[in-house]
């Protein structure tokens, strides 16, 4: 059933000149860090202003951090709620303790000794999930991320945020439909529905309602922002790998590729989508009978920008997303940070002037 809106109260300031913009958070496991140090950076910024926020799984958990800390303390309250989600992460890590004392560098993950010594009981465990489900794995339903949410996002704060536009999105597990969570509603279940990967986490349950990762149907939602927040700018940070040139050929970077496609698809789609309504507008010459359609108009209006780390995280191979030790989240933070310092550098200067990201062309089947 669709939801009703939050009232927009994040109005364009010209006293300020503050240039709005939307951002759009693609999940990724730990690779969500990464998200984590391009925020940092644009927060830093004090003439931008972040208008709305569509999240998906990591993407959610990052945008959900920034809007409880935007109300507690402004942009350096948000900065240092999202650093103290990141750490508890980190502190849920298996090898946290091993790593914080003096036998780190000997005990951590990284050791290739220690990697050889745990391999076999990696394989054992990805064999056990294959032929069993977290319902059979899991049957208490334990799952680490609730403490983190609930320890570090006050989402009080988060359902009375009037600094930013939230939308998280889950996908419906009866239907496989998108569904939308608006942060009038917000709780941590929604914010962990929208992260529920069924094989890991047994389906999380809203209204009667079972939910599965929202990457399946929105990686994440561009649509929610372009009808519902008064930025005409959209920055889409991007970390799941669009293209990788090596062919897989084992079953592990097989499935691994299979579920960057699929978790890539919804996303490619809302592009082509968007750039389908672009070419129609174009095409007829902007008739006043397009501008009868509100959709039709804000994407007519949309600047689509994006941020994407293809580059920087492919290297570290797709089972790193599980890896949340410190010292790697905070190599990825400052990865983030250093890509968005140098996106701002090229292209700040088009912010409120035209698209810097060239949208993939609709193809009829």
């Amino acid at each position: 059933m669709p939801r009703t809106p939050a009232p927009r109260t994040t109005t364009p300031s010209p006293a300020t000149h503050k240039q709005q913009l939307d951002l759009a958070l693609q999940g990724g496991g730990s690779h969500g860090a990464f998200t984590w140090g391009v925020l940092d950076r644009l927060l830093e910024d004090e003439m931008l202003e972040i208008a709305g926020v569509s999240g998906t799984s990591a993407g959610a958990m990052n945008a959900v951090a920034m809007a409880a800390g935007l109300m507690e303390g402004g942009r350096e309250g948000a900065r240092a709620t999202l650093r103290r989600f990141w750490q508890r992460v980190a502190e849920s890590s298996p090898f946290h303790q091993l790593t914080a004392g003096p036998w780190g560098n000997l005990l951590g993950p990284d050791n290739p000794w220690l990697q050889a010594w745990t391999a076999p009981l990696q394989q054992l465990g990805q064999i056990m999930g294959s032929q069993l489900s977290p319902y059979q794995l899991n049957p208490l339903n334990l799952n680490p991320l609730r403490a983190i949410l609930e320890d570090t996002v006050d989402f009080e704060r988060v359902r009375h945020c009037d600094r930013t536009h939230l939308f998280i999105a889950a996908t419906q597990v009866s239907t496989g439909e998108l569904r939308i969570f608006r942060q009038n509603e917000l709780t941590a279940d929604m914010v962990l529905a929208s992260a529920c990967l069924p094989l890991l986490f047994q389906a999380v349950e809203i209204e009667g309602e079972a939910y599965w990762d929202g990457g399946y149907a929105g990686n994440p939602s561009l649509l929610p922002l372009i009808s519902e927040t008064p930025a005409d700018d959209l920055l889409l940070v991007q970390i799941n790998p669009t293209r990788r040139d090596d062919l897989p050929t084992s079953a592990n970077d097989i499935l691994d590729r299979a579920n960057e496609v699929t978790f890539n698809a919804s996303l490619l789609k809302e592009l082509r989508t968007i750039g389908l309504i672009k070419e129609v507008i174009e095409a007829a010459g902007r008739p006043d009978c397009t501008y009868d359609r509100p959709l039709f108009r804000r994407v007519d209006d949309l600047r689509l920008h994006r941020l994407e780390a293809d580059a920087q995280l492919s290297k570290f191979g797709a089972a790193s997303k599980s890896r949340t030790g410190w010292d790697f989240l905070s190599q990825l933070h400052d990865m983030g940070r250093h890509a968005a310092d140098a996106w701002l550098k090229v292209h700040r200067q088009h912010l409120g002037k035209r698209s810097t990201f060239e949208l993939p062309q609709f193809q009829p089947n």
